[in-house]
């Protein structure tokens, strides 16, 4: 979204939250960005800790936190599910917009429910006046695609070669999952990691440039159930394994729709039997999703007053969906 905002000359502050400064990378296109520590949840061996999350997070320095942003000075608020911005503009009256893939769950989609609790967050976590949800398939709501920003004319895979991004799990457990997959070359991200190579291990540190360098180059995907490098890689036509985060209704979800629409498979743990049928399949999904972030620039451009409805219907017509259609 950043270079299509700018290329339209829209004047943008970004704020982002939930992460410390330091375990942020390739943010020069952000310009002179604002950081809060926010809210974050707090995971251990792949599973939403929610003792830990409650403990840790301050919710009177997040309620400081909205009372001491000033948000008069601009023409819109928009968020991507960020509880600072979001509510900062409610409280003043000011109009908030909400796009993300999380606004995607607001409608009759394939969903976890979750708890209570989990409920309760996602209808308040970041409120808004309008959304724009992003989903890889419409389910016949005016839902937008996914902004994928990979350029699938650079693809060129090299058999056997295995791109992996479980941020949330240990690298104790992810080395044990990829034990006996010798004739597999694994490039492995992860944020407790440096650069280095084991037999047919790579890993390497979190960063946008080589990531997508790596992601042009291997011939599947096994990541966690997030939005994002799943959008990428059906971009590309990588075949895909998504492991969901537990506790983490977003990504369950996500793993629900994937599998309900024959995009991806997935484990619900980190399952070597379920790797090795994978790794030996040859299915995978092609969608060449058109250029959702400039559309959507455009039309925040111009004050974000058309209907959404009828820009998911254009964006949608210009796409060939595979025949399968969601259970």
């Amino acid at each position: 979204m950043a270079p299509a905002l700018e290329k339209l000359g829209v004047k943008v502050q970004y704020l982002f939250s939930g992460r410390k400064p330091s375990e942020l990378f390739d943010m020069e296109v952000f310009g002179d960005y604002i950081t809060k520590p926010g809210l974050t949840f707090h995971s251990k061996k792949g599973r939403v800790q929610l003792g830990d999350t409650l403990l840790r997070n301050n919710m009177f320095r997040l309620t400081q936190q909205v009372k001491s942003l000033d948000v008069d000075k601009y023409d819109l608020v928009i968020t991507d599910f960020e509880p600072i911005t979001a509510w900062a503009g409610k409280l003043t009256f000011k109009r908030v917009v909400g796009l993300g893939h999380q606004y995607a769950f607001q409608y009759d989609i394939p969903h976890i429910k979750g708890t209570i609790v989990d409920q309760f967050i996602m209808q308040n976590f970041a409120p808004c006046d309008v959304s724009a949800g992003l989903h890889w398939h419409h389910f016949n709501c005016p839902l937008l695609p996914p902004i994928a920003p990979v350029n699938a004319d650079h693809y060129k895979p090299v058999s056997r070669r295995i791109l992996v991004y479980l941020p949330f799990e240990s690298r104790t457990d992810i080395t044990k999952l990829l034990r006996g997959f010798s004739n597999y070359e694994f490039i492995l991200y992860h944020p407790n990691s440096t650069d280095y190579r084991k037999k047919n291990l790579t890993w390497r540190k979190p960063g946008r440039d080589n990531f997508q360098a790596d992601l042009l180059t291997c011939e599947g995907v096994i990541c966690n159930a997030g939005f994002e490098l799943a959008s990428e890689a059906l971009q590309l036509g990588i075949k895909l394994l998504v492991k969901p985060m537990d506790g983490q209704p977003e990504q369950q979800s996500n793993a629900l729709s994937l599998g309900q629409l024959g995009y991806g498979s997935t484990m619900s743990r980190l399952d070597h039997d379920t790797t090795a049928f994978w790794l030996n399949s040859q299915t995978h999904t092609k969608i060449n999703y058109p250029d959702t972030a400039s559309v959507v620039a455009k039309w925040i451009a111009e004050g974000a007053t058309e209907d959404i409805g009828d820009i998911s219907k254009k964006l949608w017509a210009t796409i060939d969906l595979p025949i399968k259609k969601p259970r």
